[in-house]
């Protein structure tokens, strides 16, 4: 018999003031929290369910079984625990507040833009207008990862994103890359990217986790079912949602075990790789768990399919409202990171919901006590 334990936020709200203070800052965010749901799974099936507060939180938690006592513990110290700044090159990217990625790919069959950034003159304006829109960081990608996309080899992909991680880094931006290749991930950090970001969560490549932990460098573990070729094979789950939270623990876990600091170690659930469309709904509804895994999280929901799925199959270049909800969801869950194509729009959607979250924190000040 195996027990294991969920304490998912499910009371989120604009401010604790709200609740008489009742309430946690989710991950050292925007976000609060005041309603838990701690879950008990019990070999594979929720056993048990109990609903708490902050100030109810240590009762349950005393009632739960030894075995899974501690890990509740740590999942409860988690969801408050204020995350610092990732230091990127010369850039200091806070994570206390929503910051945008853009992407630049360098992919001639990218499934977003058709390969129209692969000229590097052409790439280098991109990342410049990125930058100017308020991209806090430019992921650099030369492989596409759609379903059914061939696998490039290294070299090429090499030859693809080195040239525009020097453009990105000389105009001063922060710069990741996204591969799953260790090679790639040691040209890139010696052309002037600064995080890697693995879809494979390190799992691809048997000495990526090797030059993760040589370099110091923060890493983005997202969860994909495949661990060959095609990321989006295997997407088989008893409940998504706890599944993922366990796969990402677990490649976690590993991380850690090589070498790479806790603080360096940044998730992505993997929306939309290997999984459904009732499966990337049931993890965009419980993104806030994840913070109890106690690392940033990073969303990448842009221009996805499923956007495609609920609105009469539009093409990818004409699901901007799509994504935008999808990162607005994020963000109210949290999220600290957003990967998106569409920078000065996400920005701006990102600013006025910062705009409403600091009004709410002044929204109670007239009353007494």
């Amino acid at each position: 018999m195996t027990d294991s334990i969920y304490i998912r936020p499910i009371g989120l709200v604009p401010g604790p003031q709200s609740e008489h203070g009742n309430a946690i800052r989710l991950a050292g965010g925007m976000v609060y929290a005041s309603r838990f749901a701690v879950v008990l799974r019990r070999d594979g099936k929720i056993a048990e369910r109990w609903l708490a507060s902050p100030d109810t939180m240590a009762e349950v938690l005393g009632g739960l079984p030894d075995e899974v006592g501690a890990e509740a513990e740590q999942q409860w110290a988690n969801l408050t625990l204020a995350h610092p700044a990732l230091e990127l090159g010369s850039r200091t990217i806070r994570l206390d507040q929503p910051q945008v990625m853009g992407i630049l790919n360098m992919t001639p069959d990218s499934f977003s833009d058709g390969g129209s950034n692969t000229d590097i003159s052409a790439a280098r304006e991109h990342a410049a207008t990125m930058v100017e829109a308020g991209a806090s960081i430019i992921d650099v990608g030369g492989e596409s990862t759609r379903p059914g996309a061939k696998p490039v080899w290294e070299g090429d992909e090499i030859e693809r994103v080195v040239p525009a991680i020097e453009a990105c880094a000389a105009m001063g931006a922060a710069v990741s890359v996204d591969t799953r290749k260790a090679a790639v991930m040691e040209a890139a950090l010696a052309a002037g990217a600064s995080l890697i970001n693995d879809v494979s969560g390190l799992t691809h490549d048997m000495r990526s986790a090797e030059v993760v932990a040589a370099a110091s460098c923060p890493v983005v573990l997202m969860h994909a079912p495949g661990s060959g070729a095609d990321l989006h094979e295997g997407g088989d789950y008893a409940s998504v949602v706890f599944d993922v939270f366990d796969e990402l623990r677990a490649r976690r876990d590993a991380a850690l075990e090589a070498g790479i600091a806790a603080s360096r170690i940044l998730l992505d659930p993997g929306i939309g790789f290997g999984k459904s469309l009732a499966d990337n709904l049931a993890l965009m509804n419980a993104l806030p768990l994840f913070h109890a895994l106690g690392h940033p999280l990073l969303l990448g929901v842009s221009r996805k399919r499923m956007i495609g799925a609920m609105s009469n199959e539009a093409e990818a270049d004409a699901r901007l409202g799509g994504s935008i909800a999808l990162t607005t969801k994020g963000m109210d869950a949290g999220v600290q990171l957003h990967r998106v194509h569409d920078v000065r729009d996400t920005v701006q959607a990102r600013n006025v919901w910062r705009g409403l979250r600091d009004a709410a924190l002044t929204d109670f000040a007239d009353l007494p006590g």
